[in-house]
């Protein structure tokens, strides 16, 4: 149990400063520090998705829970990079705000949800396995496809709207 302790303890420090590193990267590219929230916005539904997975097959958390959930944010910033990173182009190229909001969900819809299908179907078999070794690594794949099941749906609607406030209140404050 001390192991354990000190196992999570570690891994929630690393799972900080992984997102504070996100964010200080983020904040470099982007030349904001907004964006990088919008982009960071999303890793809640992730979690919240994590744990309703495991809620839903009765599946106990455990460490491996949350060495899937530490991967599963990697996963979801980049799907939420793609489409802020599209509006960014739209808007230097002088689309409209509402127009590149528009666009940056339906060109770049296939691709957020290609690579979490992908990612989430390379997972079923690990989900569906039944061998005694494999149980240890069960509780990851539910974290990352369920986590990136929820957040995926969030990220195609939340990450726009946000960008949109904040579109906003920028264009109000110049």
């Amino acid at each position: 149990q001390e192991q354990t302790r000190q196992s999570f303890s570690s891994l929630m420090t690393g799972f900080g400063l992984a997102v504070f590193g996100m964010f200080a990267l983020l904040t470099l590219e982007f030349k904001s520090t907004i964006q990088p929230l919008i982009i960071l916005a999303v890793l809640p539904f992730g979690l919240i998705g994590a744990v309703l997975g495991h809620l839903m097959l009765d599946s106990p958390l455990t460490l491996f829970s949350l060495f899937g959930a530490v991967t599963l944010a990697g996963i979801i910033a980049n799907d939420s990079i793609v489409l802020v990173d599209f509006i960014n182009r739209a808007l230097e190229n002088g689309m409209p705000i509402e127009t590149a909001l528009v666009e940056s969900g339906r060109r770049r819809f296939r691709p957020v949800m290609l690579t979490s299908i992908t990612t989430i179907a390379a997972l079923l078999p690990i989900l569906a396995e039944r061998n005694t070794q494999a149980q240890v690594i069960i509780p990851m794949a539910i974290s990352i496809s369920f986590g990136l099941l929820l957040a995926t749906l969030w990220i195609l609607f939340l990450v726009p709207a946000i960008f949109s406030v904040y579109a906003r209140c920028r264009r109000a404050t110049t």
